[in-house]
């Protein structure tokens, strides 16, 4: 769990903050139940009862706020909206991978099974 710069908290299936930041400056308590951060890369994944919007509007929050990347994938549509600062959304029809650019060097996440 994340609050951003805004009245929000929000949830992702994964977020990750990269090493060179460091959560030493919260106290215990915040570490433990949310971090007033946002990630620098988030990945969410869209189950059947979300709404699409909301999802969107969710992602481009943390784009907002200072990600750096962020995946939405939508196994029923069969795509994957990628989320840049500065860019607009990109999206890829039935992709078999997706990477994590230089957010996240080398990194490639498999998706020909889903």
């Amino acid at each position: 769990m994340v609050a951003l710069n805004c009245p929000t908290v929000l949830i992702a299936l994964l977020m990750l903050v990269g090493k060179t930041r460091s959560l030493g400056g919260f106290n215990p308590e915040q570490q433990e139940d949310f971090v007033p951060l946002c990630p620098d890369f988030v990945v969410e994944w869209r189950s059947p009862s979300d709404a699409l919007k909301t999802l969107q509007d969710k992602m481009q929050k943390y784009i907002d706020n200072g990600a750096k990347l962020a995946w939405l994938i939508d196994p029923k549509r069969e795509v994957v909206e990628i989320y840049r600062p500065n860019q607009e959304v990109e999206v890829l029809e039935s992709p078999n991978s997706v990477s994590g650019e230089d957010v996240l060097p080398g990194f490639v996440l498999d998706l020909a099974q889903i």
